[in-house]
């Protein structure tokens, strides 16, 4: 695949914006650039580079000479789109939950399943948010040690559910302030000062869809359908990033020392080993690594280990994975 045609689907959303705006970053080598959104956007006119290219609706000959299609629109639209594009002769990267768990599709993070993409039909599955910050240090740490257990409790960003989600977030906010509460939000329960340990619907199990999200996809990431990993999601008045608390217990021992030395050896991880220094939401809003602190032993567990994990959901989370792997397509 040399200088595709490239189709980001839902582009005028977070991460369908985000897409287009990392492949200028990293001079993304496409011939052409398609933008598609909703109907209601359809018409409008964005300046990508040098170039003016206007917002197209989606139809059933949308993908038409198309090569590489990011899809970021939700799985209602990837349920119905996705299977034509492929039809049309497109490689499709897909952001949503729609094919992530179908057996004959790749879940990719290039930094930990890269050899994995070959495997693919003509679909390749962008992971969960929350998972894919996750994965890239549960990986390195199962590479040095093996894994015998994770616990996993999230902090994540109102960015996660939309651009709707962020101006909900700052309405409640200056309402409070104003004493006067929006009267709807897209949230269950008050979001500013607040947190909420709901994140999607509810399973029959208690947990949450979200929080099996993260066990599911992490296991089939990593290659361990076995893996014991369980998880709590919890959203919180941030706009931007996500942070996990993460318990890990592993098979083999290791010293503090030599946890950081695999984390820093591993690409995509930025390490702070210092005890009082640590990396938090705000400050990693706008990086690529995924950013690990707060490293000490769990005293609880012969080899065990508390970590603090951060990223920017939108970019590394989702379009900068997605980028990542049309790269690696193109190699």
């Amino acid at each position: 695949m040399k200088n595709p045609v490239v189709a980001v689907v839902g582009a005028t959303g977070l991460v369908g914006g985000e897409i287009v705006d990392i492949l200028l970053e990293r001079n993304f080598p496409y011939s052409e650039i398609r933008l598609f959104a909703s109907e209601a956007s359809a018409g409008e006119v964005y300046e990508i580079g040098d170039d003016e290219v206007v917002i197209r609706a989606l139809d059933a000959d949308a993908f038409a000479g198309v090569d590489l299609a990011l899809f970021a629109a939700g799985s209602q639209y990837s349920a119905e789109f996705v299977p034509l594009a492929v039809e049309q002769g497109a490689v499709v990267i897909d952001n949503s939950s729609y094919f992530r768990m179908q057996s004959e599709v790749p879940l990719i993070v290039p930094e930990v399943n890269a050899t994995e993409l070959s495997k693919h039909g003509g679909i390749i599955a962008n992971p969960n948010c929350s998972t894919i910050q996750l994965v890239v240090v549960l990986a390195a740490i199962e590479k040095a040690a093996g894994l015998e257990r994770v616990v996993v409790s999230t902090y994540q960003s109102v960015s996660g559910a939309g651009r709707v989600a962020l101006d909900d977030l700052w309405a409640e906010s200056v309402g409070i302030f104003n004493q006067k509460m929006p009267e709807d939000t897209c949230f269950p329960q008050q979001m500013a000062f607040n947190c909420i340990p709901q994140i999607d619907t509810f399973l029959d199990s208690g947990y949450t869809n979200e929080e099996m999200k993260v066990v599911n996809e992490s296991r089939k990431i990593m290659n361990l359908p076995n893996l014991r990993i369980t998880a709590t999601a919890v959203r919180v008045p941030v706009f931007h990033s996500h942070a996990e608390s993460v318990n890990v217990e592993l098979k083999t021992e290791l010293s503090r020392d030599q946890l950081i030395d695999a984390l820093v050896q591993e690409p995509g991880i930025s390490v702070t080993s210092e005890i009082e220094h640590y990396p938090h939401q705000v400050s990693v809003a706008g990086t690529d690594p995924v950013h690990v602190g707060r490293i000490r032993r769990d005293p609880s567990l012969q080899s065990g280990f508390d970590l603090w994990i951060v990223a920017d959901n939108v970019r590394k989370g989702a379009a900068l994975n997605a980028v990542q792997i049309a790269e690696l397509l193109l190699e």
